[in-house]
């Protein structure tokens, strides 16, 4: 399943006739659509200079997430650590935003441009526990692309 999608985000990336937002619409569209326990899929960007994240182009359910502080949450914690952090069951967690009771499980890798965490990939699951290293290995990878073109 990752290797085909892989190469979709190839060509979503090379195609000159979208810009960088409709090119990660389209990845988070082909995430979400594609693999059954992806039940969100979104983009979170470092905010100029401020310590805090931006949401950029998702797909799923609208968030009332769209700034999210440094520390706070999955999301701040990936931008402050710069690792990425596998949240298996969101119940567990005691720094966890929630951004829909429906939610089980989250998985956020940090995107790095020249060395530098410049923003993460955030996905949410409704299905406990679904996330593997595949799944890390190929959001790095998607992550890997994204860079490529900021």
């Amino acid at each position: 399943m990752f290797d085909a999608l892989k190469q979709q985000i190839s060509t979503i990336i090379d195609d000159s006739n979208f810009n960088v937002n409709a090119k990660l619409q389209e990845i988070c569209n082909l995430l979400k659509d594609s693999i059954s326990y992806y039940d969100w899929v979104g983009f979170y960007f470092k905010n100029g200079n401020k310590n805090e994240l931006k949401l950029g182009p998702y797909a799923g359910e609208p968030t009332d997430h769209t700034i999210i502080p440094f520390g706070k949450g999955i999301c701040g914690q990936v931008a402050v650590s710069n690792q990425n952090f596998v949240v298996p069951d969101v119940a567990a967690q005691d720094n966890y935003i929630a951004c829909s009771i429906t939610v089980k499980a989250e998985i956020v890798v940090p995107l790095f441009v020249n060395g530098e965490n410049i923003g993460q990939i955030d996905i949410d699951s409704n299905t406990p526990d679904p996330f593997t290293t595949a799944d890390e290995r190929f959001l790095e990878f998607v992550n890997q692309k994204v860079a490529e073109i900021l």
